[in-house]
């Protein structure tokens, strides 16, 4: 089994910072995309950004310029450095993850979420 912890969450003015992080440990071979989520209350959880095991980024438009993925491989560690905070980016940020385990000779391969950290901006 694998968890994902989140942290780094809290409360923040707007225009200030904050950086998540997320760690993955348990029965794991190897990480490819590992990413961060967010949903606010009444709206879907929507994908914030996404970094494959060689760094590649991917970000939804309205973060793009404030919020920077990055990992540590080493680690199998997820970070989110989230700049300019507004209002609207209160919500809960989820870690995510596709994991490949190895056990009894066999190779698995899961999606995996985190508990999810609370981030409040206030105006």
């Amino acid at each position: 089994q694998v968890q994902l912890v989140e942290s780094g969450g809290g409360l923040v003015q707007a225009g200030g910072s904050l950086r998540l992080s997320c760690a993955a440990s348990g029965s794991i071979f190897s990480i490819s995309a590992m990413g961060w989520y967010r949903q606010s209350p009444g709206k879907q959880r929507e994908l914030i950004a996404t970094i494959t095991s060689g760094g590649h980024t991917n970000y939804a438009e309205h973060v793009k310029g404030r919020f920077t993925i990055s990992r540590d491989n080493a680690k199998n560690t997820v970070y989110l450095q989230m700049n300019s905070l507004k209002p609207e980016d209160t919500a809960v940020y989820y870690c995510n993850a596709d994991v490949t385990s190895y056990a009894d000779s066999y190779y698995y391969a899961n999606n995996y979420w985190g508990q999810g950290t609370q981030v409040t901006v206030s105006s």
